[in-house]
């Protein structure tokens, strides 16, 4: 089986680390393969920002994503660009205080979650791509939540490993309240 996953938002979301701790978590810690590509435009922070994954349970023969499974837009730019590019039937993660989503005509499987907000409520925004993360793994079951928690190390600064596993945490307790609200069966999944 494969995934195709794509990350989007805008430079200082974290959105290249999203990509790199699901890769980590997977390829080391979930007995799963998967290659991470990039794209970000000149600006060190609020420009355009994506990164993407292929995964699979056997060696990935195509690094680049061609059609995602599943598309998490941290900003409006990235889900005007990238939602179109979604597959019939795959899994729409967004930000719902920054992405004004067009209506539900269900081609996508959609959850809007408040991670900004709930980074800020754990201490500050900057948090949110490890809520995004929790979402993420509780919705989508790509990834084990345990895989992710063991690849922050090295990956986010040691002083705040503990910070960032709460975030991610939250996040992950919130997508399972998305998921009880919108159940995803297995032929649904990405």
């Amino acid at each position: 089986m494969t995934w195709e996953v794509r990350f989007s938002g805008f430079g200082g979301q974290g959105i290249v680390r999203c990509a790199l701790i699901t890769g980590k978590a997977l390829s080391m810690y979930d007995n799963k393969f998967a290659t991470m590509t990039q794209s970000f435009g000149p600006e060190a922070r609020g420009g355009a920002c994506a990164s993407q994954l292929v995964i699979s349970e056997s060696r990935v023969l195509y690094p680049y994503v061609t059609l995602p499974g599943v598309l998490v837009a941290l900003s409006q730019d990235s889900y005007n660009t990238y939602e179109p590019k979604l597959r019939d039937g795959g899994v729409l993660i967004y930000e719902e205080d920054l992405v004004q989503p067009k209506a539900d005509t269900g081609r996508v499987r959609m959850y809007a979650a408040p991670v900004t907000r709930m980074a800020e409520e754990i201490g500050n925004r900057i948090f949110a791509n490890l809520v995004t993360l929790g979402c993420f793994a509780a919705i989508t079951k790509i990834v084990s939540a345990e895989a992710m928690k063991n690849a922050l190390p090295g990956l986010v600064p040691d002083r705040f490993l503990a910070v960032n596993a709460k975030a991610f945490d939250r996040g992950y307790e919130y997508g399972l309240e998305l998921l009880e609200t919108r159940p995803l069966s297995i032929e649904e999944a990405p």
